[in-house]
């Protein structure tokens, strides 16, 4: 009867065994198969270029997007740049068109003035004729932001003045000023457009 029990028990020792080792050897198949880990939760891919591919795809995606950004960027910017270009070439062209506007009446007065001129012999009236052109002249520069520079008796200033020459002083007080004025400095809006030429005292 033993030795019955000791067959038994080792023929199913056996079959355990045998049983383990199938079970073993199915499941590492069907891992090999699925291509899966199942040492590892969740069950991962081993498949590392199947990976590396996706990730690729991804970088490309937002690469062309990207790409795809900056052309639109750098075509705007161009279109803004030749628009300003344009205005500005526009801006140039008629930046003098108010001040020629408003010298037009000048104008006009000269054309005036010069047949007066052809036709009378009244000195008095030409002079006068001629002193409200001037006159109008002046104020309508005056108008639009122009200012004469007063140089006479300043200090001489490299800045604001061109020297033409030096001559004696009169006096101490003179020394280093502008004696003459050979053509008056100008401001347009406080900004200086014309150098004062001058004579400055030694």
């Amino acid at each position: 009867m033993s030795d019955n029990t000791s067959e038994k028990e080792q023929f199913m020792n056996e079959n355990t065994d045998n049983m383990a080792q199938n079970n073993d050897a199915m499941e590492e198949a069907i891992a090999h198969e699925l291509n899966v880990d199942d040492s590892v939760s969740g069950m991962q891919h081993l498949d590392d270029e199947v990976g590396e591919e996706s990730e690729l795809e991804r970088a490309k995606a937002e690469t062309e997007e990207y790409k795809d950004k900056y052309v639109r960027l750098v075509a705007e910017f161009d279109n803004f740049r030749k628009r300003n270009a344009k205005e500005r070439i526009e801006l140039i062209q008629t930046a003098g068109k108010d001040v020629v506007q408003s010298l037009l009446e000048v104008l006009d007065d000269c054309d005036r003035a010069q047949k007066q001129l052809e036709t009378s012999d009244d000195l008095a009236t030409i002079k006068q004729g001629v002193g409200l052109v001037f006159g109008k002249l002046r104020s309508t520069l005056i108008s639009k932001g122009l200012k004469k520079m007063e140089s006479i008796n300043k200090t001489f200033d490299a800045d604001l003045h061109e020297a033409i020459t030096e001559i004696p002083a009169a006096n101490e007080e003179m020394v280093g000023k502008v004696i003459d004025e050979i053509e008056p400095g100008y401001y347009l809006n406080d900004k200086l457009i014309r150098f004062a030429k001058v004579v400055v005292g030694k």
